[in-house]
């Protein structure tokens, strides 16, 4: 599979383009970036034959299988139509647009055309995250009662920027980390949120958007999910916590880009590590990608699991801003 990059993006250089070529007879043809001198020097740093700055080009050129999206938020939308329209399967970063509508829109023209859509979450490739889930199917803590999700970090400066300065970009921290942890939930819970309640801060990191939110969701289940998500927390570590009937899992360091961290399944016979893969996210998306354009199966996480990742951090933010409960509206999502 060939593939477009579009955004010469640092989480395409740190994680995706060497996950790309780890699958089989993945290859990337060509960069498209904003600026032309940038796009070179990244074409010429990571081996990409060309370079450009036209998305249109680069979706026209008929050795493109497949396009990665790593541009910043409110690109997605017109990036995304563009590589749909011309028959191209498409990997797009979170969140995938800046509405509802929007991200439903790109899913439901790529089913029109045929084309595989994914969105890049991650941490559902991970296997501490699969291995939570396989705990929870298999009945090992009974009736999910709730979970706690911290997820609250202190975000690198060299990706700091339109994340924290820019909402027409999409910034916050609630489009960048709350929309993992709808995922990660919906993931090890096989359901979706039906209503939400939050707060937001602004502690001064940047400009505009909020960098802290805690919230509480509501399951159809009847299970509660607690969530925490900051830039500006340097040492409280990540993890979160799954509470049943019969057990809890216990889970830390295991809300990040590497296949670390702990798991504890504490039951009735006492506390328990469990063991998991350490293999590479991404190449696990990559793989999973790869198979569903061969028809292998589905994306790890598809583009209606993007939509509905993205509806759960709009009802979020809403809470957070009007002060009231919001029901997840997800649009025509199935």
């Amino acid at each position: 599979m060939r593939w477009a990059l579009i955004g010469a993006s640092t989480i395409a250089s740190e994680h995706v383009i060497g996950a790309i070529r780890s699958t089989e007879g993945g290859e990337i043809v060509r960069v498209v970036s904003g600026s032309p001198e940038r796009g070179a020097e990244y074409a010429r740093t990571h081996d990409i034959p060309a370079s450009g700055t036209s998305v249109e080009e680069a979706v026209s050129d008929a050795s493109v299988d497949a396009v990665y999206i790593s541009t910043t938020n409110e690109k997605h939308f017109a990036q995304a139509m563009a590589a749909v329209e011309a028959g191209r399967h498409v990997l797009c970063e979170k969140p995938l647009a800046m509405t509802v509508e929007e991200a439903a829109g790109m899913v439901a023209a790529a089913e029109k055309a045929g084309v595989v859509f994914a969105t890049n979450h991650h941490l559902r490739c991970s296997g501490s995250h699969r291995k939570m889930r396989a705990l929870i199917k298999e009945g090992r803590i009974g009736d999910v009662l709730s979970v706690r999700v911290f997820h609250a970090v202190h975000l690198p400066g060299h990706l700091q920027g339109w994340r924290i300065n820019s909402a027409e970009a999409g910034g916050g921290v609630i489009p960048d980390i709350t929309v993992h942890d709808a995922d990660v939930v919906r993931f090890l819970l096989g359901e979706d949120p039906v209503s939400v309640v939050a707060k937001m801060a602004v502690s001064g990191m940047g400009q505009g958007v909020e960098d802290s939110a805690m919230s509480v969701w509501n399951m159809p289940s009847g299970a509660m999910v607690m969530s925490h998500e900051s830039f500006t927390h340097p040492y409280a570590g990540s993890g979160l916590e799954v509470h049943g009937t019969k057990g809890s899992i216990f889970a830390r360091g295991v809300m990040t880009q590497q296949p670390v961290g702990k798991i504890t399944l504490v039951t009735e016979a006492g506390e328990e590590e469990v063991p998991f893969s350490g293999h590479n996210l991404y190449a696990q998306g990559l793989a999973d990608f790869m198979a569903a354009v061969n028809g292998g199966g589905r994306p790890a996480a598809d583009g209606w699991d993007g939509v509905k990742s993205l509806a759960v951090a709009l009802a979020v933010r809403e809470a957070a801003q009007s002060g009231t409960s919001q029901t997840v509206d997800y649009g025509v999502a199935p």
